[in-house]
């Protein structure tokens, strides 16, 4: 490893000359209290920013053992030193001067949650950040000068502030811990006490505004219906109360705009941790929930969707259903069956993303179109299957049809953001009316569970420049590989763009896997699933770096993602 003078001396050297010489400097540096590396330098400086890191060893960064022990308190640091550094790296953004991106210095983006990311590792109380910064230029020629500032006075100054505990605020540093240690404890809760959700009293639900998750200012903060109360006693909050809801068939229900919906998006973010003065820090959600929606033109590849849908009249098959462009409620189907069959313990729903022949027939429509003229098994006589025989819970906002009373265990309703259980009252009223109406005999959701079933693909050949796969993303919605586009815009628990980016790369492996031959899907999965949870994301990137930021994913985001590829065989 070379010196912080063997650096400076390199730099000064190449002063004036055309941007390419800056490749010299790759390398590792010790820097005093830090290592600095500089992994891949820019082509020119209006390409994508050259790729940096620092790593600080234990004995200097000092964090207490028991923050980074066990994985959720990690976590939770690292989102913690990721948004100082970047607070720290704000007050240096172009202060370098040049032409294209010279002077820029960047790091992830955190958001409200608390996601695990490749910018930034402790391993044994090593720390490593990853960065960009943008090589300072005139035209195409070299301002060593100005990166000498970058490198010699603003990055020791980040680093000073950012990454070693006894510049930091200790205090700030252990409530983070301590909410950690107490979102993880509600988390384990919820599978001792059989919930599949919490929401504490005094969660702030509504956001700012459709682009800002920032809590909403002057909201009316949640309450629990005393019928759902539950307490905990945090191991370091303390005793908290708020409403749990159980496994089962749960129905949201209420006018609109008394906030339903609000309800089911924190539900559904639930599934991650959020920062302290969120909101909704204490809003929790089983892990493996997942969104379920409509979403006409998405490609389906080889999934059993009979148990919603059979008998077509072009006797297309249902039990190994493929198509380019689904429809509505096929497509709908065919989220359901993928969530379940990703290892899904729980479906949200909210019924204005719907196809509402997939989801119910009223009595009318029974009485006049009999069940032998139509292919769809509406979910509603499914729903019940799920949980009693599958144990999949599902909560399900509606606000149209009364069919969806009947086969709720639990009814919540919203009216103007209060919560209240009118359980008992719809059981009544039903007590005094009945469906009436011919009832489709259901196919047996068992086929979703069918150990001897194995779905296997085979994907075509894929398109390489220099036998590189080219990977090129359109923010946080979509991305391309090759030249196959994979829309997740209706994937809507991903979100984080560095998300979407792990994901590619997720495909990206799998793809490789499956163009040599037919592989079963799950194995496949399972494999790399396996390879991420021992190495992490960073293992997705074959080479000496890290090119790309990432952000944690789920199990369920990569079926999600391989199912809508369109470049299978067959």
């Amino acid at each position: 490893m070379k010196s912080a003078a063997e650096l400076e001396k390199n730099l000064m050297s190449i002063n004036r000359r055309s941007y390419p010489a800056y490749k010299d400097l790759r390398g590792s540096y010790q820097f005093q209290g830090y290592q600095l590396n500089i992994d891949h330098v820019q082509g020119d400086p209006f390409a994508s920013p050259s790729k940096l890191s620092i790593q600080v060893k234990k004995i200097q960064a000092r964090f207490p053992e028991e923050y980074y022990k066990e994985e959720h308190r990690r976590i939770a640091l690292q989102d913690y030193l990721t948004r100082q550094f970047g607070k720290a790296v704000s007050k240096f953004i172009f202060q370098a001067k040049g032409s294209g991106k010279s002077g820029l210095i960047g790091i992830s983006r955190c958001g409200q949650e608390v996601l695990d990311r490749t910018a930034f590792e402790i391993k044994d109380g090593d720390l490593l950040v990853r960065f960009e910064v943008g090589f300072p230029a005139n035209g195409r020629t070299i301002n060593a000068f100005e990166l000498r500032k970058i490198l010699f006075e603003y990055l020791p100054e980040i680093a000073d502030r950012s990454l070693y505990y006894k510049n930091l605020n200790q205090q700030e540093v252990k409530k983070c811990i301590e909410l950690a240690e107490d979102q993880h404890y509600i988390r384990r809760e919820l599978t001792k006490r059989r919930l599949i959700a919490f929401v504490a009293n005094g969660s702030i639900l509504p956001r700012e505004s459709g682009v800002s998750q920032k809590p909403m200012k002057g909201a009316i903060a949640f309450e629990a219906p005393e019928s759902m109360e539950v307490e905990m006693e945090l191991p370091h909050r303390g005793k908290i109360k708020g409403m749990g809801i159980p496994e089962g068939i749960t129905l949201i229900v209420g006018g609109g705009y008394h906030g339903k919906s609000t309800l089911l998006k924190a539900l559904e973010q639930g599934i991650y941790n959020h920062v302290a003065g969120d909101g909704r820090e204490y809003v929790i959600t089983s892990d493996t929930a997942m969104k379920i929606r409509a979403e006409d033109g998405r490609c389906v590849s080889h999934i059993n969707i009979s148990p919603f849908i059979n008998d077509l009249p072009n006797k297309k098959d249902t039990v190994n259903f493929s198509t380019e462009d689904a429809s509505g409620s096929t497509s709908q189907a065919a989220n359901v069956v993928e969530a379940v069959q990703s290892g899904a313990k729980c479906l949200l729903i909210d019924e204005d993303t719907c196809a509402t022949n997939f989801m119910v027939r009223d009595e009318l429509m029974q009485a006049v179109v009999s069940g032998e003229q139509e292919p769809i098994t509406p979910f509603t006589l499914q729903a019940g299957n799920l949980y009693q025989k599958q144990g999949i819970s599902i909560i399900l906002v509606a606000g149209s049809s009364g069919s969806y009373f009947y086969i709720a265990d639990h009814v919540l309703q919203m009216d103007n953001y209060r919560t209240y259980d009118i359980t008992e009252k719809v059981k009544t009223v039903i007590g005094e009316k009945s469906e009436t109406g011919e009832k489709k005999v259901p196919v047996d959701v068992a086929v979703l569970f069918d150990k001897d079933h194995h779905r296997s693909l085979k994907a075509g050949k894929i398109e390489k420049k220099r036998d590189q796969v080219k990977i090129k993303q359109y923010g946080k919605d979509s991305f391309s590989i090759g030249r196959e586009n994979v829309d997740l815009k209706y994937v809507e628990q991903i979100l984080d763009a560095e998300q979407t980016t792990a994901l590619a790369y997720c495909l990206k492996n799998l793809l490789e896997e499956m163009e040599r031959k037919e592989q079963d899907v799950d194995l496949c999965v399972e494999k790399l699933w396996s390879q991420i949870k021992k190495q992490g994301l960073a293992s997705l990137c074959k080479g000496s770096y890290v090119s790309v930021a990432m952000a944690q994913i789920r199990k369920q985001d990569i079926y999600a993602c391989l199912n809508r590829y369109r470049g299978f065989i067959g």
